[in-house]
């Protein structure tokens, strides 16, 4: 299954259209609110709590952008629902509260975060919500288990890989050897059989998005862009752009 046209039809607003300056954090319902008047599409990401639920959240502890302290795999719903962004008094949603919000009005575009555990629950609880859920949807993870975890709970809902060139920075040292090597080159795709990608737009052009796009039949979506140059570069290689800190014309 190719990826349906929607995807690619409008920018993606990266974790909803945010404006600090503003007031507007990132993954809150202002920022969801802003992108929908918009008429963008809504990037988000999704955190696994300690009761099962998926809330709209980047970090998988509390602290950066929001009030109060702890993880969220250690915390309930119920507790996380009483989070507030800082200086805002909007509180933070799970994932039924996103698609309440949009109400099929936009394509969403889920970014489901991994442990690099094996555990699965994340994408049982979406597959649970996007079940009463008829407005267009896609999914994605950098953790190829979440993607394979996506094709089986979810074989026709649209499916990503979130990935880069090389997977060597600071943030992936917390992962071994053997679970980086199968990111690399997008080497599980015949397993995850992703329908689209999503590449970091720093590291186009490059030869396994190519690949993808252009002999297996993938979209290309490409992040986070940013800049003119950025923006320059996401038209010539991929088919559209995840973006933020500024308004794309469409």
């Amino acid at each position: 299954m190719r990826a349906p046209g929607w995807l690619t039809a409008r920018p993606v607003a990266h974790r909803g259209l945010h404006d600090k300056v503003r007031g507007v954090i990132e993954n809150m319902p202002g920022a969801i609110a802003a992108a929908v008047a918009g008429n963008f599409s809504i990037e988000v990401d999704l955190q696994l709590t300690a009761d099962g639920e998926a809330m709209v959240h980047h970090d998988d502890a509390l602290g950066r952008l929001t009030d109060g302290t702890g993880a969220l795999l250690e915390l309930t719903a119920s507790q996380l629902r009483q989070v507030t962004f800082k200086d805002t008094a909007e509180r933070m949603m799970a994932l039924s509260d996103l698609c309440a919000l949009v109400n099929g009005r936009v394509p969403l575009v889920l970014e489901v975060k991994s442990h690099f555990d094996g555990d699965r629950k994340l994408v049982a609880r979406v597959a649970e919500v996007l079940a009463s859920y008829s407005g267009p949807v896609a999914a994605m993870s950098f953790d190829p288990d979440q993607v394979l975890a996506l094709r089986q709970a979810m074989p026709k809902l649209t499916r990503g890989i979130t990935a880069q060139r090389s997977y060597d920075d600071p943030y992936w040292a917390k992962l071994n050897a053997a679970q980086r090597d199968p990111m690399r080159a997008l080497r599980h795709s015949f397993r995850t059989q992703p329908h689209f990608v999503a590449y970091a737009v720093n590291d186009l052009p490059a030869p396994a998005p190519w690949i993808a796009r252009n002999i297996f039949g993938c979209a290309l979506l490409t992040w986070t862009v940013r800049t003119p140059e950025q923006r320059d570069r996401a038209a010539r290689y991929a088919d559209q752009m995840i973006f933020e800190g500024f308004l794309p014309e469409i």
